[in-house]
């Protein structure tokens, strides 16, 4: 839009002048003409001419005979503001008309960076940032594992300010509303173990230990792994999903200023939660994987189903399954605690809520797997 000039002298559009008068030190450039910007452009060596004086200490303007303008006059003048302040020469101001003085206080004095090429970091610099963002994420972590115990106490107290409504509603949303999903996800890793196992099997002729082959794969490792992967990407997602949509709308906020502790509010009934329930989980999901071979050895491969429940019953011991359900609890641990952390760091928008939930999911996917081999690595050692 065109700002007329208060004093324009006439509505005709003229081509944009200047003229410069030197006062010793000081330097006045006498603007006239109609300043538009899409009619007209200033050179860029105009601006170098007016500032490229020796030993000039201020610069100041005259606008009597300006016309109209708009913000062809702002670039112009914003511009020999920058090139003034590269010089080190004084810029005065307050000859221009009030409202161009206004719109140009909203300018910076500098241009932007562009933002389309990102500054060069040294690896250093990278690797330095890597490694104390990762250890600030890693005292997140414990301070949210230790609070998590010494809260865990206070509750089998009855002193925790958590809500026995929010423990039935987790245990509700961790234990039965996952359950078909366990038990159907183990059944058919079983069933595929046992096919698989016994196509391997037959070559040597052994094929009546595809029980013992399920029986220990499944209680030792599949049904616990496979259980904590499906509750990553169902529970843990939501747990981060969650807790980020709570912190975009300002609930976490509001807690805070009401002074109602979160850990005991949000994340204590979701870890115990998670917690509690992942070992009935995993022995339905054993017993599940179990049953899923079982009919694959009977039904597929002819084998005897007392000679399959034999070979189970002397294959699978007691220490394999507390192997089992000792891994599973920390598998539920380290999901919940993975679901709560990135969902109380997530941003407050709606993408961000979603970037937290693929997040929890990830981490807590590989989170599992790095701690399951672990596991394996300490049993093996052990001679477990």
């Amino acid at each position: 839009m065109d700002l007329p000039a208060a004093d324009s002298p006439s509505s005709a559009l003229d081509s944009p002048a200047w003229d410069c008068r030197d006062e010793g030190a000081r330097r006045t450039v006498d603007l006239s003409g109609d300043w538009i910007a899409r009619r007209h452009a200033v050179p860029a060596a105009a601006i170098e001419a007016i500032g490229a004086v020796p030993g000039l200490s201020s610069l100041g303007f005259q606008t009597d005979r300006i016309g109209a303008w708009d913000s062809g006059l702002l670039v112009f003048v914003a511009q020999l503001r920058r090139d003034a302040d590269r010089r080190g020469v004084a810029l005065d101001e307050t000859g221009l008309p009030p409202s161009a003085r206004r719109l140009l206080a909203l300018l910076p004095r500098q241009p932007p960076p562009d933002a389309s090429v990102p500054p060069r970091r040294s690896p250093r610099l990278i690797l330095g940032t890597w490694a104390l963002s990762l250890w600030a994420e890693e005292k997140a972590v414990a301070r949210i594992l230790g609070e998590t115990i010494l809260r865990s106490g206070a509750a089998v107290r009855g002193q925790a300010r958590m809500r026995g409504a929010d423990l039935l509603t987790a245990l509700q949303d961790a234990g039965a509303s996952a359950l078909g999903i366990v038990i159907v996800v183990n059944l058919l890793m079983g069933g595929i173990l046992a096919f698989v196992g016994a196509v391997q099997l037959r070559r040597f002729g052994a094929d009546i230990y595809v029980a013992d082959l399920v029986g220990i794969a499944v209680v030792r490792e599949i049904a616990a792994l496979i259980t904590a992967v499906v509750m990553s990407g169902r529970t843990g997602g939501a747990y981060a999903a969650q807790i980020a949509t709570m912190l975009g709308n300002e609930e976490i906020d509001a807690l805070r200023a009401v002074g109602i502790p979160l850990h005991d509010y949000l994340i204590l009934p979701r870890i115990l939660a998670l917690v509690l329930m992942m070992p009935l989980l995993y022995l339905y999901g054993a017993a599940a994987g179990i049953f899923g071979g079982f009919l694959v050895a009977v039904a597929m491969l002819n084998l005897p189903s007392t000679t399959f429940l034999s070979h189970l019953q002397t294959a699978v011991a007691g220490s394999q399954i507390l192997f089992g359900l000792g891994k599973s609890v920390a598998f539920g641990g380290v999901i919940a605690i993975i679901g709560c952390r990135i969902g109380l760091s997530a941003g407050r928008s709606a993408s961000d809520v979603g970037q937290a939930a693929t997040r929890a999911v990830v981490a807590g996917i590989v989170a599992v797997i790095a701690l399951d081999a672990v596991c394996a690595v300490c049993a093996n050692a052990l001679r477990f």
